[in-house]
């Protein structure tokens, strides 16, 4: 028996499969897209952002071309803002590239409600006009509250409402690559 409050947790992927998932996202955004062509990647703080690097090193190792990766803080864009903090903490934005006419991949390490999606689609168009958005993520755990789907998901995980994925990535936790899936008893 387990004491009340207590969070248990299951490994959901290892970092073989992590890696696998973004690979394969990789071939499918190269494939969709017809190549490297006016396409650019951008990491929504802060695992998006690992993501985003690791498929862009990816896509580069498959076509032997470089693709533009920026970085994107939507905390000020979120409609939760003052139910998160009343103090938030504001990160740097860096997209050194221009968007217009651009076919941008936004990456994320989750999709649930679609509330962060929806701030970065805010975000994304005070940078300019792209020709397309599309949306990658390594896990989709469903529970949508807004219309909002990945093009590209690394694995389905269809959690109850209650329990929570959590992904680690080396580059920002310091810890071998994994995907939780964390249970309150």
């Amino acid at each position: 028996m387990y004491k009340k409050g207590i969070k248990m947790s299951s490994k959901l992927m290892d970092s073989d499969l992590v890696r696998r998932a973004i690979i394969r996202i990789a071939h499918e955004i190269l494939e969709k897209n017809k190549g490297t062509d006016q396409l650019c990647i951008i990491g929504i703080r802060t695992r998006g952002v690992v993501l985003a690097e690791r498929i862009a090193k990816a896509i580069h190792e498959i076509e032997g071309k470089p693709v533009p990766v920026g970085i994107l803080d939507i905390n000020l864009y979120r409609d939760d803002l003052t139910l998160v903090d009343y103090h938030p903490v504001v990160r740097e934005t860096l997209i050194t590239f221009d968007v217009n006419d651009q076919k941008l991949v936004l990456v994320d390490d989750v999709l649930f409600t679609g509330r962060t999606i929806r701030a970065a689609l805010d975000a994304i168009m005070d940078f300019g006009r792209p020709s397309s958005i599309q949306l990658a993520v390594l896990v989709d755990r469903g529970h949508r509250e807004l219309p909002i789907r990945a093009d590209y998901v690394g694995k389905n995980f269809p959690t109850a409402i209650k329990q929570n994925v959590k992904v680690v990535l080396n580059e920002s936790d310091h810890q071998e690559d994994a995907v939780y899936l964390e249970e309150n008893n």
